[in-house]
């Protein structure tokens, strides 16, 4: 009998960690050799490659970018730059229009450095950086360099202080992170309310 080898696209649902899915579909072909291409939060949701067997070798192999639809609430920062955060402050936002957040955006588009969340898998001296960040620990992470390739503003309430964007980026970028220096550069703060991705390396929604 040949042993299963492929990338399945998974469309995550909310409530599952990546991992979640990996574990299930273990389960389904009963092999341990399962992997995914880029850890989705369990809030959120979207496109999910996921490697079985032996194709989990091709993962470090993926080319391409990763592309997100983001709902980014002003006036507010969280634990985690996201709604599963504890509220750290809150501030009113202040009257702004589209033209103004384009402008603003430009701080944001093309090459530039990202100090990733607290809550975060990146290593510190060994250790996830959640790990430490759910123990109260105080320390900092380094920016990385990264590239937003396409920043595009979809639509902005002024009356809910929400603005909805769409991201094309490099691996590595922190979309949550975009939402938080989004809301520090208004002057306001802000947390990533919802996300989808819509397109990770070579697999996009209409694959899942």
């Amino acid at each position: 009998m040949e042993k299963p080898f492929g990338f399945i696209v998974i469309d995550k649902p909310v409530g599952l960690t990546s991992h979640d899915c990996v574990n299930r579909l273990r389960k389904v072909f009963g092999i341990r050799k399962v992997g995914h291409g880029g850890t989705l939060d369990p809030s959120f949701t979207g496109v999910l490659p996921i490697a079985i067997g032996n194709a989990t070798r091709l993962i470090s192999y993926l080319k391409g970018s990763k592309a997100y639809t983001g709902t980014i609430q002003l006036g507010t920062n969280t634990t985690t730059d996201d709604l599963q955060g504890e509220v750290i402050r809150s501030k009113s936002w202040p009257l702004i229009n589209n033209d103004y957040l384009n402008n603003l955006l430009d701080n944001f588009r093309g090459e530039i450095f990202q100090k990733p969340p607290l809550f975060s898998s990146v290593h510190v001296k060994g250790e996830r950086a959640y790990k430490k960040a759910r123990r109260g620990e105080d320390f900092n992470l380094s920016s990385k360099k990264i590239t937003i390739n396409n920043l595009k503003l979809i639509s902005w309430c002024q009356n809910k202080g929400e603005l909805v964007v769409k991201v094309d980026c490099t691996k590595g970028t922190y979309i949550r992170s975009l939402a938080r220096d989004i809301g520090d550069k208004i002057g306001c703060g802000a947390y990533l309310k919802k996300l989808r991705r819509t397109k990770a390396f070579c697999f996009y929604e209409n694959d899942s």
